[in-house]
Parts: C-alpha cells; sequence; structure tokens
C-alpha cells in the first residue's frame, strides 16, 4: 500500500514549541512561540518559524494566492476562499470538489508537484503570495521564485502541539484574506464544540487503553506523550501507554515494544486507509499477534477517501471538534447522542 506525503507529515509530527494562542489587542494574533501576526506602525508582519512576512496595508487582503499542500488549503474551504487561490500542486491530494470544480473551470492551475514546482507557471500566475509548508529541499526553489518577486509564505501547521492551535491558524487567514469577523467567529464555534465535547469525554465511565499509528519499514512511531495525537487522547479521555512521555514528536519503537503495550488495548487507532483487516494484515503479517487485532476494534483514518485523496489530512487539520467527536465515538460509543464517524472507520474482517 503506498503511503501518501500526508500519512507521513502525520505519523512523524516532528518539531514544536510551547503554545500561546490568544487575539491581544489592536487584531494581533498569537498561535504560539513560532507564529504570530503583528502590527507595525501600518504594516503587518508574519513571524512563522524563522521566517517572516511583512505586508502593507495595500497589500492586504490577499486578492490571489499559489498553494502548495492540501493541508492549507482546507482554511481556505472553511472560509470559503477557494475563489482567492489560482494556483495548486498535486491535485491529485486535494479532496475538495469546489477546487477540483475550479480546476476544471480553468480558475486554478495545477503548478507541479511534491517532486517538482512549475516555477515558470507560478510566476506567470503573478500571485499575490504564494502559501506552503517549508520543504527544506526546495530551498532552491523558494529563492528562484523571490528572485523573481515571488512572496512566500511558510505556514506549518503540522508543527503545533494541539489541536486547537491546528484550528487557531484560521486566525491568520482571516487577517491576510480580509475576513477576520467570520474566521474569529468559527474558531470560537470549533473551540466551544470541542470543549464541550472533552467534558462529556471526562463523565465516561470507562478509561480504555489505545495503541495508535503502525509500522514503517521495522520501526513503529508512536504519538510522544506531548504531541497534539496525545492531546486527542487525553480530551477524549483514555488510557494511552505513551501519556507520559514528555517527546513532542513520534517515538520510534520496536514492534515487540508496541507488542508489549497492546496486551491490555482495547483500541487501535490511525492506521492508513486499509480497505479490512485482511488487507492491513498482509501489510505487516505480525499484526495478527496484537490483541486490538484478535480481540478489539481497529480504526483507519479513511471514511472520507477518494483516490489518493484523504480528506483527514485536509478538513481534519482545522476540524479539530470533528476529530475529537470521532474518537470519542470510538472509545465510548453510545455516549454522545450522534455516534456516526466522520473521519474515521473501522476496519473489518
Amino acid at each position: 500500500m503506498k503511503i501518501t506525503l500526508y500519512t507521513i507529515i502525520f505519523c512523524l509530527s516532528l518539531f514544536s514549541c510551547k503554545k500561546t494562542n490568544e487575539t491581544p489587542k489592536n487584531g494581533e494574533i498569537h498561535i504560539s512561540q513560532r507564529v504570530q501576526l503583528k502590527s507595525d506602525n501600518s504594516d503587518w508582519v508574519l513571524t512563522s518559524g524563522k521566517y517572516e512576512n511583512q505586508f502593507s496595508k495595500s497589500e492586504l487582503p490577499l486578492k490571489n494566492v499559489v498553494v502548495l499542500n492540501a493541508s492549507l488549503i482546507g482554511y481556505l474551504n472553511e472560509l470559503g476562499l477557494q475563489d482567492k487561490i489560482i494556483g495548486v500542486s498535486s491535485p491529485e491530494y486535494i479532496y475538495s470538489r469546489k477546487i477540483h470544480q475550479l480546476m476544471e473551470e480553468g480558475k486554478i492551475q495545477n503548478v507541479g508537484n511534491e517532486q517538482k514546482y512549475n516555477v515558470e507557471k507560478i510566476i506567470s500566475l503573478k500571485p499575490d503570495a504564494i502559501i506552503t509548508n517549508h520543504i527544506a529541499s526546495f530551498e532552491n526553489t523558494y529563492d528562484l521564485l523571490r528572485k523573481n518577486g515571488m512572496k512566500i509564505i511558510f505556514l506549518d501547521e503540522y508543527l503545533e502541539e494541539k489541536p486547537l492551535d491546528k484550528t487557531a491558524y484560521l486566525k491568520i487567514f482571516g487577517k491576510l484574506f480580509g475576513v477576520e469577523k467570520k474566521a474569529d467567529s468559527l474558531y470560537t464555534a470549533i473551540e466551544k464544540q470541542y470543549n464541550d465535547l472533552k467534558n462529556k469525554a471526562q463523565k465516561a465511565q470507562e478509561k480504555p487503553t489505545l495503541i495508535a499509528n503502525e509500522m514503517y519499514g521495522n520501526q513503529w512511531f508512536v504519538p510522544g506523550g506531548d504531541s497534539f495525537n496525545s492531546q486527542y487522547f487525553k480530551d477524549a479521555n483514555t488510557n494511552y501507554p505513551w501519556i507520559s512521555n514528555t517527546d513532542k514528536n513520534s517515538i520510534p519503537l520496536s514492534f515487540e515494544e508496541v507488542y508489549a503495550k497492546s496486551k491490555n488495548a482495547k483500541y487501535w487507532v490511525n492506521v492508513s486507509d486499509y480497505k479490512n483487516k485482511e488487507q492491513l494484515l498482509a501489510f505487516n503479517p505480525s499484526y495478527v499477534l496484537l490483541n486490538p487485532y484478535k480481540n478489539g476494534k481497529i480504526y483507519s483514518v479513511g471514511n472520507r477517501t477518494k483516490g489518493k485523496t484523504n480528506d483527514f489530512f485536509e478538513s481534519g487539520v482545522v476540524r479539530a471538534d470533528k476529530v475529537l467527536k470521532d474518537y470519542i465515538n470510538i472509545f465510548h460509543p453510545g455516549l454522545l447522542q450522534d455516534s456516526t464517524l466522520f473521519y474515521m472507520k473501522e476496519l473489518k474482517d
């Protein structure tokens, strides 16, 4: 089974920082120590990691952009800003039907893929900005684009530790595109729904044990105890074996180490988009030894897929409330009135 770029990023969340998600006075936005949008006299300065972009009043709101990552398209979709996109890369990994419709109408252009961007086409589109995750291997391409007057905005939402901090990037997009009120309102609604679900989960009588993710090569990368995945497990009121771990990234373990922790596990979540348990076992026959495989339940993140696309890595990045709801319905069946799974599905025989 092919492992997509988005699945790898999901399982190998590599770096992160302490969060201070808030909206201070004067509309300044703080997502974390590494991501802020602040006013500087008449200009706005967006800091993301070691990169900085300055925008004058005349440059905002952005009118058209090229977006090079499906996860970032999720924010524009949620805010109804698809018409601001004039170029995308790797459309085969984009779930949004609206984006594909606009491509069919010629309003959005394909500007390459994760192996090579079409620099000439990007430049010819004359976007107000290029929005992307930072990929070190593309540094030469970024330099070439900058030399041709392109403004590049790096937003690495996958580095955030808390689910709602990922959601809070809505505020950044709201400011950049002049829809601050809509973005703030949407974030507030998602935050409230998330916290309401979290409070309901804490009332569950059972606190089930789980394991997560799967083998890649000869290692099993489980979410570190301070990662955003572990935060979901904590907020869903579960017993996650590595919750006391202080790693913010994924932890590489052997199969034997995970097997030892799986003996009391009832659930196994976050596996790739396998069609059934037989297909999962074909990928690694050793999985048959795990207790959740023999006596429990297994869930993939493949309920909303089409071809190579997976909406879990698109809208799921933004909708922390829907992801948490799925986890609660998995770990505490019957606790919520609506037990329908949105992003996840159970693997059966």
